[in-house]
């Protein structure tokens, strides 16, 4: 576990997240940025209607920018796929990562929304009947039953494991190659349904076994920012964290700011929110000394 205390720590490196880190670390906190995976501005062929680009650039381009932007002006930035975010019992909060842990004073969740919802008949239907995706939110119903983790990473295997000691029985679903490395079971196989009357019952492969289970849990790719939220009784609606004006959840010392708040998903309104969210949380940690 990294020793070092942050003022800071930042999840994501979007427009929303290194906003937030520019703002926090020219009040001289302590920043650490944490990024992993492909950002959604990445994947933008070309913005024509950010101020200051009068021939456009493109996602990819502004987004390394941004993060070499933050780098240059001293904070810690680190591609490392974080896992869960725990608050400490001195109301410090420990986010883990696939590397280490590391402790901060206050959080800012910009990393972006990124459930996945898998394509297969029946996880939408069977949502909230024995279709989850938050181990920590809805382990407690599954004590003394079986149940699966459809996952192909760090991610699923962290999930299983939250799991491990409440559920009876445990396997983690993966169609990738190669499979997640961990001591729980694995079945590597195509899933074609997931099955039940008025709740889950059994999981359906495409090449006709089924297995029977009472619950299954979605962890692909990598953990979003509403599922870090969850874990920490973070108040949402559909998915969107329900800030104020300043980017405050409604746990004190958390802050979350970009697509995850919803509205209106345009880099302008990122930019916007991550510096209030970043001088939210120095006001935060000037507020309560901690």
């Amino acid at each position: 576990m990294n020793k070092k205390v942050y003022d800071i720590i930042i999840i994501g490196a979007g427009p929303a997240g290194v906003s937030a880190s520019l703002y926090a670390k020219r009040a001289d906190k302590s920043v650490l940025m944490l990024y992993h995976g492909v950002s959604q501005l990445e994947k933008a062929h070309k913005i024509d209607n950010y101020y200051g680009f009068p021939e456009g650039i493109t996602g990819k381009e502004l987004y390394l920018n941004g993060i070499m932007q933050a780098i240059n002006l001293g904070v810690d930035a680190k591609k490392e796929e974080v896992l869960d975010v725990r608050m400490n019992p001195d109301k410090s909060f420990a986010v883990k990562t696939a590397d280490d842990t590391y402790t901060a004073k206050a959080v800012i969740i910009a990393t972006g929304n990124k459930k996945i919802r898998p394509n297969i008949r029946g996880v939408k239907e069977f949502e909230g009947k024995g279709v989850s995706y938050c181990a920590v939110c809805d382990g407690f119903f599954y004590r003394k039953k079986k149940v699966a983790v459809i996952g192909n990473g760090e991610y699923a295997v962290s999930e299983a494991k939250e799991l491990e000691n409440i559920v009876s029985d445990i396997v983690i679903l993966t169609d990738s190659f190669p499979a997640p490395k961990t001591d729980i079971r694995v079945i590597t196989e195509k899933i074609s349904e997931i099955k039940g009357e008025a709740r889950v019952s059994s999981v359906v492969f495409e090449n006709g076994e089924e297995l029977s289970v009472d619950g299954v849990f979605i962890a692909l790719g990598v953990a979003g920012g509403a599922d870090f939220a969850k874990k920490l009784g973070v108040v949402s609606v559909k998915d969107k964290l329900r800030v104020d004006e300043k980017m405050r959840t409604n746990l004190p010392g958390v802050f979350a700011c970009g697509d995850l708040t919803g509205n209106l998903l345009q880099v302008s309104k990122a930019v916007h929110e991550g510096a209030e969210a970043g001088l939210a949380a120095v006001e935060y940690i000037k507020n309560n000394n901690n």
